[in-house]
């Protein structure tokens, strides 16, 4: 199967099966989804589901947040990981989008990563759930699947994996893309333990290609 056939095989699937995936994470408006966004860094959706309600409560927007202490940020978010530096990147989002941008979650990638704990994950899945732009979030579950599947090859981090990705996939279907492979790798191919004869995607997988040759003897799978 070449490289081709095979992304053609994987969008094909989940545009059949999955077409309106979406983000778990619970918001509703750009600048609730960019505080989940930040909360999610190795943190679950789950558990940012379960701290937004009061943190949203206490802090309806940017502006309430930007005057808030970090001491303050803290008490609502600290059952999250990180809490320390999140705490201090989102008092510090908040300021810069009041300061930079009149309170408004800008629409491009570059203008989001001026923002403190905006790096360049975050402003894609900004940049592509708000406002529909042909931006792919690359984290760690995305960056793990295409690997795996064989959509990425030798990518050495996110950023060149993000540019692999793009190159092969149509336009419109960049946007929710990245919830396909994200969902798929929470759910399915798993990091520890891939539920690989689950997958409706192992026909076409370079990884479970080289388990079946390894069981049954064959190549050893390089």
């Amino acid at each position: 199967m070449t490289k081709k056939e095979r992304f053609r095989f994987v969008l094909d699937y989940f545009a059949e099966n999955n077409p309106g995936a979406e983000t778990e994470l619970r918001y509703k408006d750009p600048y609730q989804l960019l505080v989940a966004v930040i909360l999610s860094a190795q943190c679950t959706d789950k558990r940012v589901n379960q701290i937004t309600p009061a943190f949203f409560t206490r802090f309806p927007g940017p502006g309430t947040l930007s005057e808030a202490s970090q001491e303050e940020v803290y008490s609502y978010i600290k059952s999250c990981s990180y809490p320390n530096s999140k705490s201090r990147h989102l008092v510090g989002m908040a300021r810069g989008l009041m300061k930079e941008f009149g309170g408004k979650v800008p629409e491009e990638v570059n203008e989001l990563v001026r923002l403190p704990g905006v790096g360049r994950k975050t402003a894609n899945v900004i940049a592509s759930v708000i406002y529909g732009k042909a931006a792919l979030a690359v984290d760690t579950h995305v960056f793990r699947v295409a690997a795996r599947i064989g959509l990425t090859t030798a990518a050495k981090n996110p950023a060149e994996a993000e540019k692999q990705l793009i190159r092969h996939i149509p336009e419109h279907q960049i946007p929710v893309a990245h919830h396909w492979l994200i969902l798929h790798g929470r759910y399915i191919c798993q990091a520890r333990k891939p539920k690989c004869e689950q997958c409706p995607l192992k026909s076409a997988c370079k990884y479970y290609s080289r388990l079946s040759r390894k069981a049954s003897g064959g190549s050893n799978g390089k």
